[in-house]
């Protein structure tokens, strides 16, 4: 049986590394992947774990390991190198003493495995199939989004909801924003699932989250790291809380997909317009307090915006473009 092993930063673990591990995997009968993570990186372990875990679900052949260390104790450098390759090598040997195969796209693998006195097969060194690397994702990842693989486009993934009150303005000022930006727009789920604000149920409610929950994980896998979300899961809690005076729960996978890196909260000042479909006028302003309350309650920042809709427009842009360092 023929055991491999790839090692990297994995920071962050991108489509390069994905082909360099099903390239193992055509060398071998096993592979061992191990994601080294020094005491100064912002990202744990963990994550890149999880990152590598998650593309390779379906393959049984394979296991996914971390190494932790103190750069005090270790070089942390990717340049080809005897001297740190000596240093490295018996980390290699003492956590795959039955590896016979290395497998790398760098050329310190010649020396690494030389060290261990196993063999070295090189993997696309000239970067000719997959021209990307860790930092040119990191500097600009708008520019190598698609190098990412689906697993960890949610990390990088720039997330804004616009929250608000009926007749806020929050969806067309939504749909401008994803205009504007050229990026994806997740469009409200309540409004395809409840079509009128005075009639609906709980379960309603638990189904229009768990449905815009769906959209947002999906829109995370698309083909820009900006995301536009009309509302949030916690406007829906706050349906219910108002409507029926109960809370709404989700599950922890419906609240992590929520979370956003941006909310902004439209003053409702545009003026009320009733459809049809509407809370009427009164209830729209203890429905604006109860929003507020049920975001405070649940520690989520927001930023309040008001004025004209253009000037609600420009406010949000500037936003967005602080947030994404446009």
């Amino acid at each position: 049986m023929v055991k491999a092993f790839v090692f990297g930063k994995f920071l962050p673990f991108h489509k390069g590394h994905e082909a360099m591990i099903r390239f193992a995997l055509t060398k071998s009968d096993f592979v061992s992947v191990l994601v080294c993570c020094s005491d100064k990186e912002d990202i744990p372990a963990e994550a890149r774990k999880r990152w590598i875990s998650a593309t390779f679900s379906e393959i049984n052949t394979i296991e996914v390991l971390s190494f932790e260390y103190k750069e005090s104790d270790f070089p942390n450098t990717s340049a080809s190198s005897k001297e740190v390759s000596a240093i490295w090598a018996p980390v290699f040997s003492n956590l795959f003493p039955d590896h016979s195969l290395l497998i790398t796209s760098e050329p310190y693998g010649d020396y690494v495995a030389e060290f261990m006195g196993i063999r070295h097969i090189p993997f696309d060194i000239p970067k000719q199939l997959y021209p990307v690397s860790a930092t040119l994702i990191r500097n600009n990842v708008f520019e190598w989004w698609d190098y990412l693989p689906d697993s960890v486009k949610p990390y990088y993934a720039f997330k804004i909801t616009i929250l608000g009150t009926e007749s806020a303005g929050k969806t067309t000022l939504a749909q401008r924003l994803s205009a504007h930006f050229g990026c994806i727009l997740v469009n409200e789920a309540g409004r395809d699932i409840i079509p009128n604000s005075n009639s609906f149920t709980m379960a309603d409610l638990h189904k229009t989250a768990i449905e815009h929950a769906r959209r947002i994980n999906e829109a995370e896998k698309g083909n820009c790291p900006l995301i536009i979300i009309d509302t949030d899961v916690h406007i829906t809690r706050s349906y219910a809380q108002f409507t029926f005076g109960e809370e709404l729960h989700v599950s922890d996978t419906v609240c992590e997909a929520n979370k956003a890196g941006l909310c902004i909260y439209l003053t409702n000042n545009s003026g009320y317009f009733q459809d049809g479909s509407r809370l009427n006028e009164a209830q729209v302003r203890l429905l604006d307090l109860s929003h507020r309350k049920t975001l405070d309650d649940n520690k989520i920042p927001y930023i309040e915006i008001g004025g004209s809709f253009d000037e609600k427009f420009e406010k949000a842009v500037q936003l967005i473009k602080n947030l994404i360092r446009y």
